[in-house]
């Protein structure tokens, strides 16, 4: 968390805990979104610039979390939206790194439209609640919790019976 008279080695040091903690974590959420981990990492890089140029105060690391998670929704948004995004052809990713079984199911789970995926995404991955999901995505919690249940009827749809959503 950020003070309001940071120096630059605590700078250093916050934002070298900040992305140990969750690189991993805004990787995969924008995953998620773009389908390919070379564009997620890319966005996970803009989202550490945005921290380190505006140097937010957190209350916790709830709130630090939440905040991320937001700002990486968003470059992702604007990254799906962008002229140069719709002039070039998607690579297919590959899910070999997963073990087989967490493969199908991810490669399900990217099948979905996005406002299924990103809730069922953000509930499992990151045990976010309604009101979270809501919050981050910028939508009313009724909206995210029917979000969220379509998600999963699809999930349920699509794996059948013999994976628990």
């Amino acid at each position: 968390m950020f003070t309001a008279s940071a120096r630059d080695a605590d700078t250093e040091r916050v934002m070298r805990r900040i992305v140990s903690q969750y690189a991993a974590s805004i990787i995969r959420l924008a995953f998620g979104y773009v389908k390919n981990r070379s564009d997620a990492e890319d966005l996970a890089q803009e989202v550490f610039l945005v921290l380190l140029r505006k140097k937010p105060v957190f209350a916790d690391e709830r709130a630090e979390q939440a905040w991320l998670m937001r700002v990486t929704a968003n470059k992702c948004k604007v990254f799906l939206k962008s002229a140069w995004r719709k002039h070039t052809q998607p690579l297919t990713e590959e899910l070999t790194f997963l073990p087989a079984e967490e493969g199908y199911v991810m490669s399900v789970l990217l099948e979905l439209e996005e406002k299924y995926r990103i809730p069922v995404w953000l509930f499992y991955f990151y045990g976010f609640s309604i009101k979270e999901i809501a919050h981050c995505l910028k939508i009313k919690p009724a909206t995210a919790a029917t979000w969220l249940h379509r998600g999963r009827a699809r999930l349920r749809e699509k794996l059948g019976d013999d994976f628990d959503v």
